[in-house]
């Protein structure tokens, strides 16, 4: 998308997301305005909310959606009804007019889906995946499944391919770290090489913090955190690892390790886990998980989310990954109960089943930079 200088400004210290009236920073106040204008939906804004809302002039507001409104972004929702002058017309954000595709590279299944710039899903596929087969063998099922996706002559533009897969990783550079499990991974540069055999922007990313990113978009599956909030996004699926949004922004780390939520130890001399430790979170789980014991999992689950809590102090606990969708209430309930008898202060955290999927998160890390989050 083209950038224009987005005109002059004020501050009105009403706090949150400001517009910054600098020629430099002119692609900040068209991502403002266009995730504001996501967040509205299709009833849309008024030219003078926009500027209330982010402290731009309503001469800056102006010249930046008709700027967008050129490059077929934001189109008009109607007019609102007149109080004696002329009736403002609102303005609305154009899903279809740009797509982004999102993969979810698992250990044992991959899924892509095509999405709008709402974040509505518009074609999707899934099918099994042997990530032990190697880097290459994956990089190709990744291909295929995004030309699945993709392939129709009607499609928009293609801002680019999000991919999720399993930590580590260096999500800078789009690097693989040592999976555990599968050594053969470790430095695989991803990111490079999908570039190069998709020819599009790639962005590549833990599944898990693709999860959280999906959480606290402005799309249909967005938690809706007050002001950006804080909020961590537990992923039980092949492993168990956590997202984490503090202060509405991703948080992965000084090297991009954060989020190690499954290798917690919860018993001392406990049993082996594959990382080589004993007693961590993730064995305890998915063993009780693989005897049937739905609610002795989400009680370690939530032994561990209590742990995160009352560290990080987060307004939200999403829960998301297979395992989960497969029986939602026994894990809200058991990991809501922890919380409760464990909270320190008068409100324990919201818990709730995460709304979208992984892949979605991954396509949400395309549009982020598009809607200015990150």
């Amino acid at each position: 998308m083209n950038r224009g200088n987005a005109g002059g400004g004020r501050s009105d210290g009403s706090g949150g997301r400001g517009g910054v009236n600098l020629p430099a920073l002119r692609g900040h106040n068209e991502a403002l305005l266009l995730d504001l204008l996501r967040g509205a939906g299709p009833d849309g804004l008024g030219r003078a909310e926009l500027a209330g809302r982010t402290g731009l002039t309503p001469q800056a507001v102006s010249k930046i959606t008709a700027r967008l409104a050129a490059e077929g972004l934001v189109a008009e929702a109607g007019r609102d009804a007149s109080t004696g002058g002329k009736p403002r017309t609102r303005l609305r954000l154009v899903p279809h007019a740009r797509h982004a595709v999102g993969v979810h590279l698992d250990r044992d299944a991959l899924r892509a889906v095509r999405v709008d710039l709402a974040g509505g899903v518009v074609a999707q596929w899934s099918g099994p995946l042997d990530f032990g087969a190697g880097p290459r063998a994956a990089v190709g099922e990744v291909v295929r499944a995004v030309a699945r996706v993709s392939s129709t002559a009607q499609a928009p533009p293609l801002l680019g391919v999000g991919v999720a897969a399993p930590g580590p990783l260096d999500w800078r550079g789009g690097v693989l770290g040592r999976v555990t499990g599968f050594p053969e991974w470790e430095g695989f540069p991803l990111r490079e090489v999908l570039v190069g055999r998709l020819g599009v922007a790639v962005v590549v990313d833990k599944d898990t913090n693709a999860g959280v990113a999906a959480a606290g978009s402005g799309g249909p599956g967005g938690a809706g955190v007050p002001g950006g909030g804080s909020s961590v996004y537990v992923h039980v699926g092949t492993g168990i690892g956590a997202g984490l949004r503090l202060d509405g922004v991703v948080h992965r780390g000084a090297r991009s390790g954060a989020g190690e939520f499954g290798h917690q130890v919860l018993m001392l001399d406990g049993p082996r886990c594959r990382c080589g430790g004993r007693g961590c979170l993730e064995v305890l789980c998915l063993e009780a998980v693989g005897r049937g014991d739905l609610a002795g999992a989400a009680r370690v689950l939530g032994e561990g989310a209590a742990n995160l809590v009352a560290l990080l102090d987060v307004d939200r606990v999403l829960l998301g990954g297979r395992v989960v969708a497969g029986a939602p209430e026994v894990f809200v309930r058991g990991v809501r109960e922890v919380l409760e008898s464990r909270c320190l202060s008068a409100a324990p955290p919201v818990v709730e089943a995460a709304r979208v999927g992984v892949a979605e998160g991954a396509a949400e890390l395309v549009l982020g930079a598009v809607f200015g989050r990150g």
